[in-house]
């Protein structure tokens, strides 16, 4: 059974139709989907053009924050399977590289915020296949060269969810200040 919230115009999915996830799994997946509902809310409400704007002293706008947040769940989510090969060797980035990634972080020309709410529902109900089928959440892979990783580091599938989580509730945060920077309302409060 598929739960739904309206958020304006766009309906996303909070729960996914699929494997049923229990115990630990099931706790996981219920806090992802919870800070998951706190930054799509952020966006309720607002046209294409809103959801552009910068609207604090960053770079971050509320379509962009979406874009990046979906980017990172489908690239650690993939992770998980598949190790380091496929995010690339942060290390050896060009400044064009570094350009095309800078492009996440913003609501791009012909891009919607139903686009990219879409796109974010999508990588959630992967994300939640994953972890409600994957065999063992204590399997590890090498993490990928990055000058934040700790050289030789490894981390589990569970350590990984638990890492979406966080960059997902982060980014719930930065959004909330955007939106109340843009309108004052408010997530919470």
């Amino acid at each position: 059974m598929s739960e739904t919230t309206t958020l304006g115009e766009t309906t996303t999915g909070d729960l996914t139709d699929g494997p049923v996830a229990t115990g630990e799994r099931a706790d996981l997946l219920a806090m992802l989907a919870k800070q998951r509902h706190f930054l799509r809310f952020t966006t309720r409400d607002l046209t294409d053009e809103q959801a552009g704007l910068r609207t604090t002293a960053g770079e971050l706008c509320l379509g962009g924050l979406i874009k990046h947040v979906t980017a990172v769940e489908r690239m650690w989510a993939a992770f998980i399977l598949d190790g380091p090969s496929v995010m690339g060797d942060f290390t050896a980035m060009t400044e064009a590289d570094w350009a095309r990634r800078a492009d996440e972080f913003r609501l791009l020309p012909g891009e919607t915020l139903a686009g990219v709410l879409a796109d974010y529902a999508e990588a959630a109900r992967r994300t939640d296949e994953l972890v409600a089928t994957l065999a063992d959440l204590d399997a590890t892979q090498p993490l990928p060269k990055a000058p934040w990783h700790e050289p030789g580091a490894r981390w589990s599938a569970r350590r990984v969810l638990m890492h979406i989580m966080a960059e997902t509730a982060q980014h719930a945060g930065h959004a909330d200040i955007i939106r109340e920077s843009l309108d004052g309302a408010k997530s919470m409060g």
